[in-house]
């Protein structure tokens, strides 16, 4: 936003600081000044960055009352234009009547004025106005237009000049009609939606409200009668109508952050006296329609109240040792706009410093310390005490407070979980994988496709676009963003998880709970001088869920799977290369490979693996505490068993078989090789050729080999139940 200083001094005629002080002062109070330009006699240029909050600020006249505000000094007001309206001699309700105004729609439109000109004179725009325009590098257009933007540009409230010989009869607030179209001042034909707000005649649609005029009813070369409008709209309203026909304007920008509403009138009469300076008269009286709901929520909001000593209680202390003052408090509050009414006796204030072992004695406040605050039409920001104090804060200076911590007494508490939140973040880490952080939003149709349960996905009031309009029911749709982000830029082997919360249940009861996502795509690299590397897989992936579920002390951890027509999967993993984690007989969670549907509408080039664990359900597991022991100083024994299995035994089957032995001896096993043989002459069709590896150890001696025996057949007897055959 750019600003001219002279423009700003305008209003200041008794500001006496340099261009630059004034723009380091009002950065200092979160008007940021980002950049000086030196324009010469014409004084500065100031590139500005104004927060969204602050719409009042959004103009000249609003920079000057900050200013005004920071140094002390009277405003210049602006309705002036309107005294001097009324006072010319053109000005007589009895030359015409009162132009009809009706607001079908007043809880969309507040406020609407009208204002009629008689015999205008369409020219160029000349003196201050053309001059203060190329300064900006703003766009002459007509003595009309460009006083509608000039005024935007000076109070921040926009209004519009409607060519009056193109009505058909009064001016209606109404909602679009279904298909009703208009050609906006760009040129382009829009179809209407029921719920646009749109300013009309009897006969059509002339603007869309608080957006864009009409091409119909445009100042033109040819006009002689002009209506000059000046509204309040409902913020929401706006905002809609600006999304929905993809219409930013700068009327959009400031009505659907909230205008103020009683500006009106002091627009009507800064543009229509810039219009008459050509020529011309007004005819009829000023037309104003209040609505009384909409002004008694903006500018007859209920007082607030407002006590020095909780300013003081808030802010601490000061390194100037009188503090913030009654005075002081009661001068930034009115130079912002607001109206203060004392009640109370003085209060005796007193600020424990932030460091505990130090007191520090405010002193006593002479005047009343507590006030009934009228706050001003144009800060709708303003609702409660503490944004007062704010104000203060913000006006006397963030510097000039001392550099002091908060006092805090007692220790740290961690979460419960955080303990086994660190555990899962540094065992995956350990494995390869990176964390990531995904949006909290997700669009409907990703809620409906990785919701866990039907129509449990929980929409946003106020989304911020299509694409992430309900809270997110999984961190799957977040994941499979952050993967395609990824291969889209070239960036083929990744490995992400994220840890995070996820919603489900309605608006008025919304349940959150944490959950676990991993996502995996490309090729591992292979330990070796070589450096090669083979493409990622399903088991993969296993591993790595298996090492992290193993953290924690569980009687039983498996993995299995439904059958692809159960409807017992999640939809989004492929049927045949998936798999579910239960732990103690609870599921935590899926993981697998992509569903080729899924892929395919996500335009994936590269097999892409999935999981989605509750971290609820794993963290009701205590972790798995790490016993030492002392190392064996006896030799330890293996012996290799050679068996054929079915293809339907699996190797858990047979760790749990072995398991069941309970030979204190044997500290592990391990399979050293697997073979198939697809022509079935070394192995069976349907079998599987199985070298397992026992390794003994005793703490306490060295074995003999008849306990090894004895072991051996043991083992042999065990896996022979299990349907396999020694091999000779």
């Amino acid at each position: 936003m750019k600003i001219l200083s002279n423009w700003i001094r305008s209003y200041l005629p008794e500001l006496s600081v340099s261009d630059r002080q004034l723009a380091d002062d009002l950065t200092l109070r979160g008007i940021a000044v980002e950049g000086v330009f030196d324009l010469g006699a014409h004084g500065s240029l100031f590139e500005m960055d104004i927060t969204t909050n602050r719409v009042d600020a959004m103009n000249h006249y609003g920079i000057a009352r900050e200013a005004a505000t920071i140094y002390g000094l009277k405003l210049k007001p602006l309705d002036d234009a309107v005294k001097e309206l009324s006072s010319r001699p053109d000005q007589s309700g009895a030359t015409g009547a009162a132009f009809p105004i009706c607001i079908e729609e007043p809880a969309l439109c507040g406020r609407f004025t009208a204002r009629v000109l008689r015999n205008v004179k369409i020219t160029q725009s000349t003196g201050i106005v053309a001059e203060r325009f190329r300064l900006l590098e703003q766009k002459l257009i007509s003595n009309a237009v460009d006083a509608t933007n000039y005024v935007t540009l000076a109070m921040g409230h926009p209004t519009h000049a409607f060519d009056l010989d193109k009505l058909e009869g009064g001016i209606i607030l109404r909602r679009a009609r279904k298909g009703e179209k208009l050609r906006t001042l760009d040129g382009i034909e829009r179809t209407l939606d029921p719920d646009d707000l749109v300013v009309a005649d009897e006969k059509k649609a002339l603007a869309l409200a608080g957006v864009m005029g009409g091409w119909d009813t445009m100042i033109t070369p040819e006009t002689k009668n002009i209506l000059v409008e000046a509204a309040w709209f409902d913020p929401w309203t706006v905002r809609r109508s600006s999304k929905r026909h993809l219409l930013h304007t700068d009327a959009s920008h400031r009505f659907e952050r909230g205008a103020d509403f009683n500006a009106p009138p002091v627009a009507s009469a800064l543009v229509s006296r810039i219009i008459l300076e050509s020529g011309g008269e007004i005819e009829g009286d000023f037309v104003d329609v209040i609505v009384a709901e909409a002004e008694a929520r903006t500018a007859k909001r209920p007082a607030i109240s407002f006590a020095l000593h909780e300013a003081h209680r808030i802010l601490g202390a000061t390194e100037d040792p009188q503090g913030i003052t009654a005075e002081m408090a009661e001068s930034i509050l009115t130079g912002l706009g607001c109206r203060l009414e004392k009640n109370g006796a003085s209060h005796q204030a007193t600020v424990q410093n932030l460091d505990p072992s130090r007191a520090i004695s405010i002193g006593s406040v002479p005047s009343p310390a507590e006030y009934q605050v009228v706050l001003p039409s144009w800060r709708l920001d303003l609702e409660r005490e503490i944004d007062l104090i704010e104000e203060i804060a913000r006006v006397y200076g963030y510097n000039r407070f001392r550099n002091t911590l908060p006092a805090f007494a007692g220790s740290v508490i961690e979460l419960p979980t955080a303990e086994k939140e660190s555990v899962v973040r540094r065992t995956l880490l350990a494995l390869g994988w990176t964390e990531a952080i995904s949006s909290t939003f997700c669009s409907a149709n990703d809620a409906v496709i990785f919701a866990p349960q039907p129509n449990s996905a929980v929409p946003m009031g106020n989304p911020l676009s299509e694409e992430a309009g309900m809270l997110r029911p999984s961190l799957v749709p977040g994941m499979l963003t952050m993967l395609t982000h990824n291969l889209n830029r070239d960036v083929e082997d990744v490995m992400l998880f994220e840890m995070g919360a996820v919603f489900s249940g309605s608006t008025d009861r919304v349940e959150e709970k944490t959950a676990l996502a991993i996502g995996a795509s490309g090729r591992l690299p292979l330990e070796g001088p070589q450096q090669s590397s083979r493409a990622l897989d399903f088991y993969d992936v296993k591993g790595s869920v298996e090492e992290l579920l193993g953290k924690f002390a569980a009687k039983s951890l498996y993995f299995d799977r439904f059958p692809s027509d159960s409807g017992l999967m999640p939809a989004w993993l492929h049927p045949g290369r998936s798999a579910r984690a239960v732990i103690d007989g609870a599921t935590v969670g899926y993981f697998g490979e992509l569903h080729p549907a899924e892929a395919q509408r996500r335009k994936f080039k590269q097999t892409v693996y999935l999981g989605e664990f509750s971290l609820d359900r794993l963290f009701r597991q205590s972790l798995r505490q790490a016993v030492m022991r002392e190392l064996s100083r006896f030799q330890a024994v293996r012996r290799d068993f050679s068996f054929i299995f079915a293809d339907t035994v699996s190797f858990a089957q047979i760790a749990d078989a072995l398991a069941a032995l309970k030979i204190s001896e044997l500290q592990r096993f391990d399979p050293k090789e697997i073979l198939r043989d697809k022509d079935g002459k070394r192995v069976p069709a349907g079998h599987f050729s199985l070298l397992l590896r026992a390794v003994f150890q005793a703490q306490d001696r060295t074995l003999q080999e008849e306990e090894l025996q004895g072991w051996s057949q043991r083992i042999i007897a065990a896996l022979e139940r299990l349907g396999g055959k020694l091999r000779a």
